[in-house]
């Protein structure tokens, strides 16, 4: 060994690393952790008899709960006694981490599964303080809160910095993570999950990942000693040279090179073997992560106090399969919707809700598919493990979704029969009122034929004629009315033929062809006829107007205004790269299929190559869709290369500041490396922008820890832009990237290096297939991604902002009512 200034101890968590899809089909790997823990159980009981006393101080960290519920679903009841009994004498220990998760799930998904570890260990009158991740580097501030909530008060990190980054700007070191609520997490910001293989302390599998030597080794060494005395030595001499305040240290080590690993009593024979040898020097412990965090308060170092954000860099493969996270978006807020209706479980059981959020968890779990999906996109255990992974978000919402339809029957849904009443029911579910359209649906040919002279809608609280819209939709013919609910209100809704006379006689003022058509204002104004134009919405060759906005957009550029009537402002940023809702695509050449993976690999945290080529769509022509008394629709169809198929809807409402916007695509089949973006323009100089991640409402560059990434964020319902006298917002049902750093290729920046004032424009990450290993290889197929502008006086908070978007994207609850 090389000389060490001081006596050193290394504490070691042995665990496997859970990926759900990435060495092995699913439901293998779920066989496999079941046997993980038994085969712990084994080798712990077998450490306190002669017969392996040199597994001695074997100590064994259950990574994820997930695995401990499946060895609890099929153990027997003395397995499950001698698992107890493991945890009771410290041989295993339970972490709070029920899977590593992207940042899709929401507060309420991860408050119930950050629950569970500690519900069971209070069953045996043991308690889970302590949560370790691997293999993921970054949680949304709101799953600080749901961990500190679940009485969770330390966090072990296992960053891994392919295309990411460790936060702080080191590695090895405490901090105090504080979450919204005020809370303290402490944190020890580790390293990779399998430097103790690099390190030597596995006899039977070593590596050379983050640790370079001049022969890099994968496998069992020719001398694990000697590869443990240098790179233990050198490590620990790296550290002393960084000013590193323990003589303690932590790290991770798996059983086998692989993750998805079995438990291996032999890393416990080889610290034996070297505390003998070493251990005045430099002694090693298995240890857990109690025992581990209770030495570390323990100490006299002052812990920094940090909190924010801690955006993950890992978080993107959710737009590698953007359809299927999108149904998993929806579902998740339908079933957030189940349980404001049935909050007490009288009409769906506990178990239905806990199967349904099992899949939606499954699919937000961070593995993305097979490790040689981009590689060989045609082999069969990619096809399995990428349609097992979609799965879950199908059947989640299948699930979710059959609670619903339990839920509203008991409410009083008319199922199909012949002569329903056309009566409807509207409830808002959310404890806040909600100004909203609600929609009532008739079947496609058959029942309009009840109205040949038309249809009446009318309030049945007020006996009222309520304005309507009726449009031919896929689901059949769509009335739409606008509404505003207060909180937890119900109200009903019926259909009855028109009372008046629905012919026109000609009028000597209204400038209207005898085509129909009105398209030139009218010269001369009467009374109510004047106020009635104004409510119009009008649509021209560039233009649409309401009495709210003025939206323009020339051939070949696309949306070049969006003017706030109200106060006279543009809300496009002056200084924007691309129009509103202006699509780019971006593509780096691989060159040969040979090369689809290693064009992949060294693109680092920039997410293309250098050699990248970037296109804005050209709008190329508008068809003007409907204008009724609610809403007009206009289509601005644009050419991209990547892409056959591009198409922004354009919903304006009549009747308040709000726009709906549908982009609809064909993305054409492309195994190289891609980027789609969506330009949202609506940031400038003057407005604050806010983010909801998980509850927790987050300024991106501001609200978040050192050393982070500025480049995207996973969002949950919407973001907001607030200035001192009106704020805008974005409700986001579909795509919850948000690209802020440059689009252009470059040296990347962290939270702390961005010069004051600085600012990039604002973008909807909407697909990417650019990893090298488990994204899907193709984007190619037919999409649809949502998204509403709504701004004014009335959002004065991004709390506020907030509780609208997730009101918009839920929609309003309607139904034929019995």
């Amino acid at each position: 060994m090389q000389p060490i200034g001081k006596k050193w101890k290394i504490y070691v968590i042995h665990h496997s690393h859970t990926d759900i899809g990435y060495t092995e089909r699913q439901e293998k790997i779920e066989q496999f952790h079941v046997d993980f823990i038994r085969q712990a159980i084994a080798i712990c009981n077998s450490s306190h008899t002669e017969e392996h006393k040199e597994w001695a101080g074997y100590k064994w960290t259950c990574e994820t709960f997930w695995a401990v519920e499946k060895f609890l679903e099929e153990a027997t009841e003395s397995e499950r006694e001698q698992f107890v009994g493991c945890l009771r004498r410290g041989d295993i220990e339970l972490s709070g981490t029920y899977l590593n998760m992207t940042e899709l799930a929401n507060y309420e998904l991860l408050s119930d599964i950050l629950s569970r570890a500690g519900l069971y260990a209070k069953q045996h009158g043991l308690q889970v303080k302590s949560a370790m991740t691997a293999d993921i580097n970054g949680y949304s501030w709101g799953y600080a809160q749901a961990m500190a909530d679940a009485g969770i008060e330390n966090l072990l990190s296992c960053v891994h910095t392919h295309h990411g980054m460790f936060a702080l700007g080191r590695k090895q070191i405490p901090f105090y993570w504080e979450t919204p609520n005020g809370q303290r997490i402490l944190v020890w910001n580790g390293e990779h999950y399998m430097l103790g293989n690099e390190l030597g302390i596995n006899p039977d599998g070593a590596l050379s990942y983050t640790i370079k030597d001049e022969t890099p080794i994968w496998g069992v060494p020719d001398d694990y000693m000697k590869l443990a005395e240098t790179r233990i030595s050198r490590y620990l001499n790296q550290l002393q040279a960084e000013s590193y305040p323990y003589d303690f240290i932590l790290v991770n080590c798996m059983g086998l090179l692989r993750d998805n690993a079995a438990p291996n009593g032999r890393i416990m024979s080889f610290i034996q073997e070297w505390n003998e040898k070493h251990g005045e020097q430099v002694e090693i412990e298995m240890t857990t992560l109690n025992r581990y965090f209770d030495l570390v308060r323990a100490q006299s170092v002052p812990i920094a106090v940090h909190k924010g954000d801690w955006p993950d860099w890992w978080s993107d493969g959710v737009a590698s399969t953007a359809i299927h996270t999108q149904i998993f978006r929806n579902a998740q807020r339908t079933l957030s919707m189940v349980d404001r209706l049935d909050p007490n479980r009288q009409t769906v059981s506990q178990t239905e809700i806990r199967d349904a959020q099992q899949q939606l968890m499954m699919y937000a779990e961070h593995t993305w598919g097979y490790h040689s999906s981009v590689r060989e996109p045609w082999h069969l255990m990619v096809q399995e493990l990428g349609l097992r992974k979609e799965a879950y978000a199908a059947n989640g919402s299948r699930l979710v979704h059959t609670a619903l339809d339990k839920v509203l029957k008991a409410r009083g849904d008319a199922l199909l029969k012949p002569n329903r009443p056309f009566t409807y029911k509207v409830i808002n579910s959310f404890n806040y009122p909600v100004e909203t359209l609600a929609h009532f649906y008739m079947e496609d040919q058959w029942e309009p034929s009840y109205f040949k002279q038309g249809m009446e809608i009318i309030d049945e609280t007020t006996g009222g004629v309520v304005p309507h819209q009726l449009e031919a939709v896929s689901k059949g013919n769509q009335i739409a009315i606008s509404i505003t609910l207060q909180a937890n209100e119900e109200r009903l809704f019926s259909i009855r033929p028109a009372q008046q006379d629905q012919t026109r006689t000609t009028s000597s003022t209204r400038l209207r062809g005898n085509d129909g058509i009105h398209d030139i204002p009218n010269l001369v104004h009467l009374g109510d006829e004047q106020h009635q134009q104004k409510q119009e919405l009008q649509i021209s060759e560039n233009t649409i107007e309401s009495p709210f906005v003025r939206i323009k957009w020339k051939t070949g550029e696309g949306i070049v205004s969006w003017l706030d009537k109200e106060s006279g402002k543009e809300l496009l940023d002056p200084e924007r790269v691309h129009q509103a809702f202006t699509p780019v695509y971006e593509v780096t050449p691989a060159g040969r299929m040979e090369q689809m993976a290693d064009v992949r690999r060294i693109m680092g945290r920039n997410r293309k190559g250098i050699n990248v080529e970037r296109s804005a769509g050209q709008l190329t022509g508008v068809k003007h869709i409907t204008n009724g008394p609610i809403y007009g629709i206009v289509e601005l169809i644009y050419k991209l290369n990547g892409l056959s198929y591009f198409s922004l809807f354009l919903k304006v409402f009549r009747g308040q500041p709000r726009v709906e916007v549908a982009v609809r695509m064909h993305k054409d089949s492309v195994w190289d490396p891609e980027n789609v973006y969506i330009s949202l323009p609506f940031t400038s100089n003057e407005g604050e922008l806010w983010f909801e991640k998980a509850g927790a409402l987050i300024r991106p560059g501001v609200d978040q820890l050192p050393g982070t990434s500025l480049d995207f964020y996973c969002i949950q319902e919407g973001l907001a832009v607030l200035s001192p006298e009106r704020g805008l917002l974005i409700a986001t049902p579909d795509t919850p990237l948000m690209q802020t750093g440059e689009l252009a290729y470059g040296e990347r920046k962290v939270q702390g290096q961005q010069q004051e004032g600085e600012r990039h424009p604002l973008y909807a990450w909407a697909l990417t297939n650019y990893w090298e290993t488990n994204f899907k290889a193709t984007l190619g197929g037919f999409y649809e991604f949502r998204y509403t502008v709504e701004w004014g006086s009335h959002i004065d908070s991004a709390a506020r902002a907030v509780q609208i978007c997730h009101s918009l994207n839920s929609e309003i609850i309607s139904f034929r009512s019995r």
